[in-house]
């Protein structure tokens, strides 16, 4: 039986990065948002033994190396059956981009491969096994809105945001997520910023989003407003909430060409722009359709691979994610 499933994009907003753990991983503190860009995975289960990937896009490994094969062997093993896996990744978004797109598609894997063996985990087992396979993986087993916590694991459904208008760009360049957390860590050391448990960078992070949340329905005077659009004021406030992305102050440096498409976003309207996870991906959020298609051509016509589309609401991702018919956007 041949499944299709939209696996979905995400953005971070903001990302602080605290003490690195027993585990070696760091903890960590993000609001995941799922985005209306898609790649589409086929889950085809039938007789016989082993798992394929098949993928056009070179850049993605079509051996156990792929998140996608790492997951349908764990839920084989978890229903204790054997059958022949094949999984087609019809790739739309970026590679080692910061969208999430590897751990999305495993998060369809694990859906599809469901429907097609007509079984059914419990959302226990489903988190506990996208948790195993990688940190970003559990937030696509929720959409929406998504508080991340632990080394990115830890999920929390918050309050959706609206659908807001929101701009991908995403430079010729592949950021190594190791690589950026070993800068990271690099230049703590170097700079004697380190503290026994880096506690107050994540306190600090918490206190910005709360601040960030609560603040919504207010207008620029800070005085309530009913008639004040809802997205509108959650843009303002978290430009003044100053919620940031801590893999910002090693990527940029190490390539000035990400930081100029964010510069690019910014001067073209963005009310917000920031790196989504370690990058190389740059997101701008605007408060209308027109300013984001003009931003999208700009950095079109200058070479940087972009896309106009918009954030997706948590009843949204559920609705159209087994819809093969829905256009990515």
């Amino acid at each position: 039986m041949s499944i299709s499933i939209r696996s979905f994009a995400k953005i971070n907003i903001g990302l602080r990065i605290g003490a690195r753990r027993e585990d070696g991983f760091h903890e960590l503190r993000t609001i995941y948002q799922t985005l209306a860009l898609t790649d589409l995975v086929r889950v085809d289960a039938s007789k016989g033994l082993g798992i394929e990937i098949a993928c056009k896009d070179p850049r993605v490994p079509c051996d156990e190396s792929n998140t996608c094969y790492r997951m349908a062997e764990r839920v084989l093993r978890a229903f204790k059956t054997r059958c022949k896996v094949r999984i087609t990744i019809e790739k739309n978004l970026p590679v080692q981009g910061g969208l999430g797109a590897a751990s999305s598609n495993a998060v369809a894997t694990l859906l599809g491969l469901e429907r097609a063996l007509k079984r059914t985990l419990s959302p226990l087992q489903r988190l506990h096994l996208a948790a195993e396979v990688g940190s970003d993986l559990p937030l696509f087993l929720i959409g929406g809105t998504v508080l991340g916590t632990g080394r990115g694991e830890q999920v929390y459904p918050i309050e959706d945001l609206p659908a807001i208008h929101c701009v991908i760009a995403t430079p010729e360049i592949g950021v190594s997520t190791p690589a950026a957390f070993a800068d990271w860590d690099n230049r703590l050391s170097a700079a004697k910023l380190t503290s026994p448990d880096g506690s107050d960078k994540i306190n600090s992070f918490s206190d910005s989003v709360f601040e960030w949340l609560s603040g919504r329905g207010f207008s620029p005077t800070g005085v309530p407003s009913k008639g004040w659009d809802r997205a509108e004021a959650l843009l303002l406030d978290l430009v003044r909430t100053g919620i940031e992305n801590d893999f910002e102050s090693v990527v940029f440096p190490k390539y000035p060409a990400i930081r100029e498409v964010k510069r690019t976003l910014e001067k073209t309207g963005a009310r917000y722009a920031s790196l989504s996870g370690s990058g190389s991906t740059v997101y701008g959020l605007f408060s209308d359709k027109q300013a984001a298609a003009g931003a999208a051509k700009l950095l079109m016509d200058n070479g940087v691979r972009a896309q106009a589309t918009t954030t997706l609401p948590r009843v949204a991702y559920w609705r159209v994610m087994f819809d093969a018919k829905a256009a990515s956007r």
